[in-house]
């Protein structure tokens, strides 16, 4: 999928366990199949996860991920993973790794959620909980800035779609993102990236957020991007109003959806069709709720 990624196999990660943890090494090991595209997932056993990245530049994610997942799941309405143990790198295998607990749940589907209107409150609770965490020395969150300066890529991106998608449209909903009034009050708690294979629910309802690599501090609005990503448009209006997100929010948290779209679409659309799905999909449900 990357040019600079490396192959993470079920028998690496055999190996790694029985070196590094022997207590597990009798333990069955699956790759778990995701729309991840910068680690790698197996389930060890029945209660845990092994999260291993595939990219150099994805490497320090777990790092983060055991600093911050403790201290922020205490703040949370439903479950996050927890880290269990930490894998050092060796000859085969360059990065640190880590061992979380198993959360069960399935991946809602873009768009066609089982209860579309239980999940927007469920998601509304999560994202308002996030804002009132008051943890001290929180790292920018990795879409948490301003949204100029996304905006040579996402431009660059557009012209890239041009036959593909509306540009016009396109263009017109980024600009007005561009032209909303900037956050102006203190940076939040953010998970920033709510995407829909991010998202695990249990007959409905949201039972886990997973994936906390791009945790940290920034504008609220990159949270909302759920609204096009995952929601149906029926159920958009109900978690704006419990997200209590106002009009310029809402207009940065739609372009943000969009610009994020637009950047992944073109370079994995050849790549890996079932991962681009989702991106194409986010971009018809922005310009869709954008047309007058």
């Amino acid at each position: 999928m990357h040019a600079d990624e490396i192959d993470v196999t079920a028998d690496m990660v055999a190996r790694l366990i029985a070196a590094q943890f022997p207590q597990w090494s009798g333990l069955p090991i699956r790759p778990v199949s995701s729309t991840g595209t910068v680690n790698a997932m197996f389930r060890l056993g029945e209660t845990m996860a092994v999260r291993m990245s595939r990219v150099p530049w994805g490497a320090d994610d777990v790092i983060a991920e055991a600093r911050w997942l403790p201290r922020l799941a205490p703040h949370l309405p439903v479950a996050v993973p927890t880290p269990i143990a930490e894998g050092r790198p060796t000859g085969e295998y360059p990065w640190t790794w880590m061992v979380l607990d198993w959360l069960d749940g399935v991946n809602p589907i873009p768009g066609r959620p089982a209860r579309p209107d239980a999940l927007a409150a469920d998601l509304a609770a999560f994202v308002r909980a996030f804002r009132t965490i008051d943890l001290p020395d929180g790292p920018q969150a990795y879409r948490g800035g301003s949204l100029a300066a996304l905006d040579a890529p996402t431009r660059a991106a557009i012209a890239q779609l041009h036959g593909v998608i509306d540009t016009d449209a396109a263009t017109a909903v980024w600009d007005a993102a561009l032209q909303a009034p900037p956050w102006d009050g203190p940076p939040t708690w953010v998970h920033a990236d709510l995407l829909p294979g991010n998202v695990l629910t249990v007959d409905g309802r949201l039972s886990a957020v997973i994936d906390f690599a791009t945790v940290g501090v920034g504008d609220p609005a990159c949270d909302l991007m759920v609204a096009w990503n995952l929601l149906p448009s029926g159920a958009r209006a109900a978690f704006r109003s419990a997200a209590d997100a106002d009009d310029a929010t809402w207009t940065r948290a739609r372009g943000r959806a969009l610009s994020m779209s637009l950047i992944a679409l073109p370079y994995y659309r050849d790549i890996d069709p079932a991962v681009a799905a989702p991106f194409q999909h986010t971009i018809d449900e922005v310009l869709a709720d954008a047309r007058p």
